[in-house]
């Protein structure tokens, strides 16, 4: 590939960023992962921005935007829309340079995530069902207050803001051969890969994007930005429709793959970050360990994977903890039918016990139309141990004349 970066942003602008955020954003840390580097046949490590100060790399981009701004600019203030990381990035860092800042979020919005943006200092503006609506009520409000827009993604300071922790991984892991990173509008990857393949073009650069939200595949095939139809996935922060015009231009010249995940193998990295790395992670920051579980012989050691947030929230993180346990069979919900006499339900959860699975949870149902005069239904939810045990479990039901109905 050639290494040569698009004119409008150089190494030195993403160099004068990093200068810039010395005393502001934090160097975060890279842990290494025995299990990862089981799996990949080589060493890999965590670039651990979930512990960034916001909670996620989005102060980087924000602040050098801001500051970058002109004493008139400042006093008009700043506004954005965003779900959580962008919202919270732009909240601190106009509050580190004195400037007004005001954040457009859907209704929706988790509450911690509308907290923390009005505790780093913004007034939190609810608008519309979705991003894209908060989107165009900050535009508005931009147009009718003089206000600066800044964008989550598509503008050179906030690329070159982004791009300061591809120096940082240079200066942490200079003999990296793979770098992952999660891919939305494509901020963080086009930051990334400027920086790292000015210093090091053999370095590969492979962006993730969740399946239910892969703008990057046909954009890229396309030769231009397409716009999905419709994103539907669990990782908000890559839950981006359209690529940035200006990342997509840098991704397309830079960045040697973009591969994309499901949501089971996103709740599974999200889990494994969590039990075995002891890291919260948001599905966002997991997506490239999703990527590295799906296809671990497709990465040449030593890999950096980029945990790029942590702002996840409690009820989502349950969902997905749960739906991850579920995808590496340690979690089992079915439904049961069985006839309703005395000691029935005892009898069933015996079979349970015998299986050596923990029941979590009962449900009995008795009045369905869908059930006789003498049946009873039974909704359990399960520990289980792994797939085999799961599949042993279903034997030991079938065996004992349960049906199972789902």
């Amino acid at each position: 590939m050639d290494a040569s970066r698009p004119a409008a942003i150089t190494l030195d602008d993403v160099r004068g960023a990093h200068k810039m955020l010395a005393g502001v954003a934090r160097v975060t840390p890279m842990e290494g992962s025995r299990h990862l580097s089981s799996l990949v046949g080589a060493p890999v490590h965590l670039k651990c921005e979930n512990l960034q100060r916001t909670g996620s790399f989005k102060i980087r981009g924000a602040y050098v935007r801001i500051a970058g701004l002109t004493p008139e600019q400042r006093a008009a203030g700043v506004v954005a829309a965003s779900a959580g990381n962008h919202a919270q990035g732009v909240a601190l860092a106009a509050s580190l340079l004195g400037v007004r800042s005001t954040v457009f979020m859907p209704v929706g919005a988790p509450l911690p995530k509308v907290a923390a943006t009005r505790e780093y200092g913004a007034e939190v503006r609810l608008h519309g069902a979705v991003v894209d609506e908060s989107l165009l009520a900050a535009k508005e409000y931009a147009e009718s207050t003089g206000a600066v827009f800044i964008h989550p993604f598509d503008h050179q300071d906030v690329i070159a803001g982004q791009g300061t922790l591809g120096l940082e991984i240079m200066e942490q892991c200079p003999e990296v051969g793979t770098i992952v990173v999660g891919v939305g509008g494509g901020g963080l990857a086009a930051g990334v890969a400027l920086a790292v393949k000015a210093l090091r073009p053999q370095v590969r650069i492979v962006g993730v994007q969740a399946a239910g939200a892969a703008a990057y595949p046909p954009s890229l095939a396309a030769g231009r930005p397409v716009t999905l139809e419709s994103v539907a996935t669990m990782a908000d922060g890559i839950m981006v429709g359209r690529p940035g015009d200006l990342p997509f231009a840098i991704i397309r010249e830079l960045v040697d793959e973009v591969v994309t995940v499901t949501e089971d193998q996103l709740s599974s990295a999200l889990l494994l970050c969590l039990e075995r790395a002891k890291m919260v992670v948001e599905p966002a920051g997991a997506s490239p360990v999703a990527a590295l579980l799906a296809a671990p012989e497709s990465f040449a050691g030593p890999v950096v994977a980029v945990l790029s947030g942590g702002n996840v929230d409690p009820l989502l993180m349950q969902r997905t903890l749960r739906h991850g346990m579920s995808a590496a069979g340690r979690y089992l919900s079915l439904r049961v039918r069985l006839h309703d006499r005395p000691g029935a339900l005892a009898t069933l959860l015996g079979v349970f016990s015998a299986a050596d699975a923990n029941v979590l949870d009962v449900s009995h149902v008795r009045t369905d139309p869908r059930l006789g005069l003498t049946e009873a239904e039974v909704e359990v939810h399960l520990e289980t141990k792994g797939h085999e045990h799961c599949a042993a479990l279903g034997a030991a039901l079938e065996d004992a004349g349960y049906p199972v109905i789902d």
